[in-house]
């Protein structure tokens, strides 16, 4: 009796994709089954960047397969494809970028930039082609953790080039300025400055750009999020009731904008003794876990109060790089899926596929 479609299909249905938590049918990751007899070839189609991810899920889909009664050779080839996801109505997407992840906090001091950098190199070891701007005109320390040094160069003597640190692409007012040059501006230079940043870099097929906004929610932060076309936002905070509160307010200020919030994260949530391995909430315990009931967002993960989180940035080389195997570094690639799975639920952007009416005289 010959294999059916349908049995494939149900076989497929009984599996859940451990990053999507859909099963392969109703995620629309199983494409081009076809069976040839009691052989079986099909194609699973990930919407997010999978590089440590596609073996296993190769393995999985083969062994559930196989026990469909009768089959013969299954072929499953797992594939990754993103694509460029909607941002906000009337702002233009980014040449050459498909979305635009904003890491935030309402506050100073969380540890934001030290995620965003993590974050964007955990895409990029994933397999993603990833970008990192540096929107904190005031205090840029991008190019202090991705090591990079030097001046940007022009070839066109329009568009600057992106320096690039451990696979990254990256563009910050750091690499401009003299590193100890206080930038003493006025909010309307900085989003001039951040925009010129941003559309006047010549990136290079970006799957991700991961943007480190400036904290805080004033005036810039508004402009930023009315005129960067944005995918989502990461809320950066630590279990500390003060900084919940600031990072609520920064979570607020996004929805207003219409800005989906792909999720928060929970920085410095453990601090564990170094000498003697005694756990100790430093800053309380909880807080990003209440604040993600309280606004129905995700929480896509937990960091520790780690010393090393903080001496591998310094260095240069984050903890994604300098301990790739970590247990941290675990945390950082679990936490990059989660948010890239978010971003692939996300409505698709169409506005290529739409024709451009030109006016022309005759």
């Amino acid at each position: 009796m010959a294999i059916s479609e349908q049995q494939v299909q149900d076989a497929l249905r009984e599996l859940t994709d451990p990053n999507t938590g859909k099963d392969y049918v109703t995620g629309k990751e199983a494409r081009n089954i076809k069976i040839d007899g009691d052989n079986v070839t099909l194609d699973i189609l990930l919407g997010y960047p999978s590089k440590t991810q596609i073996e296993p899920i190769r393995e999985q889909v083969v062994a559930k397969l196989k026990t469909i009664p009768g089959i013969g050779t299954v072929t499953a080839i797992v594939t990754m494809k993103i694509v460029s996801h909607a941002v906000q109505r009337g702002v233009k997407l980014v040449p050459n970028v498909k979305n635009i992840i904003a890491v935030a906090s309402g506050k100073g001091g969380v540890g934001k930039s030290t995620v965003a950098v993590n974050l964007a190199l955990a895409l990029a070891a994933e397999g993603a082609s990833v970008a990192v701007l540096d929107a904190d005109i005031y205090g840029p320390s991008q190019p202090m953790m991705l090591g990079i040094t030097g001046r940007p160069v022009s070839k066109d003597n329009k568009r600057i080039e992106p320096m690039e640190g451990h696979g990254v692409q990256a563009m910050s007012i750091g690499f401009l300025i003299d590193v100890e040059q206080p930038m003493v501006w006025r909010g309307p230079m900085v989003t001039q400055a951040l925009e010129q940043l941003l559309n006047e870099t010549n990136w290079r097929d970006i799957d991700y750009m991961v943007v480190d906004m400036p904290p805080g929610t004033g005036d810039i932060q508004l402009t930023l999020a009315q005129r960067v076309p944005v995918t989502g936002v990461v809320i950066v905070t630590t279990p500390q009731d003060i900084a919940l509160l600031d990072a609520r307010r920064g979570l607020k200020m996004f929805e207003k904008v219409n800005i989906p919030i792909l999720g928060i994260v929970e920085n410095m949530s453990l601090h564990i003794c170094s000498k003697c391995g005694h756990e100790e909430h430093v800053f309380g315990s909880g807080g990003g876990e209440r604040m993600s009931k309280d606004y129905s967002v995700d929480m896509l993960g937990s960091l520790p109060l780690d010393i090393g989180i903080r001496e591998q940035a310094d260095s240069g080389k984050p903890t994604v790089v300098a301990d790739p195997n970590g247990r941290i570094a675990d945390i950082y690639r679990q936490i990059a899926r989660r948010v890239a799975v978010k971003v692939a639920e996300r409505q698709q952007d169409h506005s290529a596929a739409f024709p451009k009416i030109v006016i022309q005289n005759t």
